[in-house]
């Protein structure tokens, strides 16, 4: 899977295997009827404080309905996110209490770009194109793991909540594109 072409005939993020912070495999197919919000992030951002603090109250708001963060360290814009997995995991879980996973690190640009991430940007659709601008780019999920809509990093997570509730109330079998 470790070719474009080949993360193009993936139908879903459901199709996708990843790496936990412990470096267990994930088959993300375990999401599925789950709608998610899948965001690069970095420790020692400018956004990081109102980032971390808003998707922990929406994971808290939602998680009960359907609704689930992935969260994956990135450390490709100014090494923002420069520790280990270890570091990054304590920091979020401590400062920000998140109960959502944290993922291993990944890039998301570039040769070496994670897959679920090509996939991601290649049906992100928008203005932003085929690369991740900065920290805290987000994709939201419906329940079948299609692509509903992506969100820049200066997007704050509390301003889509309106699109995270019309995906929960969604039926499964009427999502799609």
């Amino acid at each position: 899977m470790g070719t474009s072409a080949s993360v193009l005939e993936q139908s879903s993020v459901h199709d996708f295997t990843v790496k936990d912070s412990t470096g267990k495999d994930v088959n993300l197919s375990i999401y599925k009827g789950k709608v998610l919000l899948i965001v690069n992030v970095a420790s020692k951002c400018g956004l990081t404080n109102s980032n971390y603090t808003q998707l922990t109250e929406i994971y808290r708001k939602y998680k009960d309905r359907g609704f689930e963060i992935l969260a994956f360290p990135c450390n490709q814009f100014l090494q923002q996110e420069p520790g280990t997995i270890e570091e990054t995991v304590q920091f979020v879980c401590e400062r920000f209490k998140a109960e959502y996973p944290i993922f291993a690190k990944v890039k998301v640009n570039g040769s070496n770009t994670e897959p679920l991430y090509k996939y991601l940007k290649a049906n992100g659709g928008g203005l932003m194109g085929t690369t991740i601008k900065w920290n805290f780019t987000k994709f939201l999920i419906n329940k079948k793991g299609e692509v509903i809509r992506r969100y820049g990093a200066r997007i704050e997570p509390s301003s889509i909540e309106v699109d995270i509730e019309k995906a929960l109330e969604e039926p499964e079998e009427n999502q799609g594109k």
